[in-house]
């Protein structure tokens, strides 16, 4: 729903017919701007010069007869974009504006932009590196880090191929980018691990080709969808031709669990899965009918909380015949982030307002709530609250992803463990603080199982506690005992580890 930072969305496109590439962009970007709206961009290249556009907010809409205004403002066969949402530097206008992507670095004349997903772990210790060696950075965000860095190694080795083998051994964390060289190549990769999603598509003339975070950014601009881009692996598209190297396999991949009941939209084909994501929702949600069916037996109807909700709440009702309700609505034109308002009572307010539920039908109901997650849990209390408000006697609340013990280290705002209600809560105890009668998690084999990919083939750090990559999880260690202890966090983990 709405009580996360979404990571990023990226695309990438190089036409060999030498033509503008920036209405490809724009709709590839459309497709996935549920995957960040603090901000997003462009970035194209012709005749040896970068033209560059961001500004905060989301995807604007263009009007027919601005078209060409644009093209000529992003002028080009080669481009990428970005929709943001950070997950590291700071959030005032002014830094959001600064960190916004495509990003470019720039250094002695060499000059590159990447457009990326993810996040970097070894955080502090990279920038130290790079200020000892470049001086101050102005970003606070790790896509400076991750860009500069790049372009050190691009310079060092001559070889997009080796300064990628670089980065993926020695920058710890998640990153699935596009990037964009001064000579007007096209560049793609993606961590060892695989940890954030990335495809490869192309036009039926297999005369332009595409890169997306989703594959419904390939299937609105009509590409069909080849390939995903293989943990480790980078391409290249230039005048000379497509090139394609795995140059780091680990033998394992990890890809983020969390996309499959919340990020991803339901209509996207996730890596390796070869099935839309809202089939797999509703496999969740049959598996909760399954799991709890003694509390099905004592329920009167289904209700989700809109939208990511919604498929698991179907494949629940398949599964058990209980009606599906649909009586919580989201209001879609309420814009206002309820993590940036400033006070917590406005910030209550904002959630409350955000969600309608028609009460007619509520009264003295046994219900069965179904949500995507439990983060914080303000939402999801606040929400029951209403319920209760409108007259339901009971409230059993399924959730399709199982409980969460730790912060992520790879690209979703939830980077502390005070934050996380499931760090330190039973789901007895959860019920109490929201207001719920009980609170069932899907069990993470279930999960996996709906999901189709092996337990090995997904990151699960933040509902197991062992984490993919070795400094994260050596973070995650150490912090949680200090945490235990009560020692005070001050900031996202990987921002403030030293």
């Amino acid at each position: 729903m709405m009580k996360l930072k979404e990571h990023c969305g990226v695309y990438g496109v190089y036409s060999y017919n030498d033509e503008s590439v920036f209405p490809l962009l724009y709709w590839g970007l459309i497709a996935q701007n549920h995957r960040g709206h603090e901000s997003h961009g462009f970035l194209t290249y012709k005749n040896g010069r970068f033209h560059r556009h961001v500004n905060l907010g989301l995807i604007p809409e263009i009007k027919a007869k601005n078209v060409k205004d644009w093209m000529k403002k992003l002028p080009g066969n080669v481009g990428i974009g970005n929709v943001r949402y950070g997950t590291s530097g700071l959030s005032d206008e002014k830094s959001l504006l600064l960190d916004a992507q495509p990003f470019i670095s720039e250094y002695e004349r060499k000059r590159i932009g990447i457009s990326y997903n993810g996040n970097v772990v070894n955080n502090p210790q990279l920038r130290a590196e790079l200020t000892e060696r470049y001086g101050k950075i102005d970003s606070t965000s790790d896509v400076a880090l991750l860009t500069l860095y790049l372009l050190h190694k691009l310079r060092e080795k001559g070889d997009i191929f080796e300064a990628a083998r670089e980065c993926m051994e020695n920058v710890e964390g998640a990153y699935s980018l596009a990037g964009l060289m001064d000579d007007g190549t096209l560049f793609i990769f993606r961590d060892a691990y695989g940890l954030r999603p990335l495809c490869m598509g192309t036009n039926a003339q297999r005369t332009c080709y595409a890169f997306s975070s989703e594959s419904v950014g390939l299937d609105i601009n009509n590409f069909l969808n080849i390939s995903d881009v293989k943990p480790g692996e980078v391409i290249t598209l230039s005048e000379d031709g497509i090139e394609r190297k795995r140059i780091v396999s680990i033998g394992c991949r990890a890809l983020c669990s969390f996309e499959f009941s919340y990020f991803a939209r339901p209509d996207s084909i996730l890596n390796g899965t070869n099935k839309p994501v809202y089939e797999i929702r509703e496999e969740f949600g049959r598996n909760l009918g399954r799991e709890y069916s003694e509390i099905v037996a004592d329920a009167d109807m289904i209700l989700s909380i809109p939208e990511t909700a919604n498929d698991a709440s179907y494949g629940l009702h398949e599964e058990t015949g209980l009606r599906w309700e649909r009586l919580l609505w989201r209001h879609r034109f309420i814009t206002h982030r309820a993590f940036i308002t400033p006070s917590i009572g406005e910030r209550y307010g904002i959630i409350n307002r955000k969600v309608n539920i028609l009460k007619n039908k509520l009264k003295g109901k046994r219900i069965i709530v179904v949500e995507d997650s439990i983060v914080r849990g303000d939402t999801t209390k606040i929400i029951i609250k209403k319920l209760r408000s409108a007259g339901a006697k009971k409230i059993h609340l399924f959730v399709t992803f199982p409980r969460i013990i730790g912060p992520c280290f790879y690209g979703i705002d939830m980077a502390t463990y005070g934050e996380l209600i499931g760090s330190t809560h039973t789901p007895e105890e959860i019920a109490k603080i929201i207001g719920a009668d009980t609170v069932n998690y899907q069990p993470i084999d279930m999960f996996i199982k709906a999901i189709g990919l092996r337990r090995s083939e997904l990151c699960l750090g933040c509902v197991t506690g062992e984490y993919p990559t070795p400094l994260a999880q050596k973070i995650a260690i150490e912090m949680k005992e200090k945490f235990l202890k009560g020692v005070k966090e001050t900031g996202r983990i990987y921002e403030t580890y030293l």
